[in-house]
């Protein structure tokens, strides 16, 4: 149960964050701004969010799907520690917590 759930609740985290950075709110893009993306990073990374869940919810390519979304979360908490911007740090430990909980279950 709290594998399927940890599963789920990762895929409908992963997707509504990479949707809300692909529509690019006028914050979300003032903050890839201030941290020196371009205009476009927004919609790439929420592409990569949106791909990250839909490889995560195929059980053959959950493990490549979770190392994708791994890789996004930990360039993520790079750039605001760099940044020093650690009001995004609180949502981003979400995520790590529902990386590692659906990939020891999924050993």
């Amino acid at each position: 149960m709290v594998h399927a759930l940890s599963i789920w609740l990762l895929v409908a985290s992963l997707f509504g964050a990479g949707l809300f950075n692909a529509i690019g709110t006028p914050a979300t893009q003032s903050d890839f701004a201030r941290w020196g993306y371009p205009r476009w990073w927004g919609r790439f990374t929420g592409g990569l969010e949106m791909m990250s869940a839909a490889l995560i919810a195929l059980p053959a390519s959950r493990i490549i799907g979770l190392a994708l979304g791994a890789a996004i979360v930990a360039a993520a908490v790079l750039t605001v520690l760099r940044h020093r911007d650690f009001s995004h740090l609180a949502p981003l430990s979400v995520f790590v917590a529902l990386i590692v909980l659906a990939a020891e279950t999924s050993s």
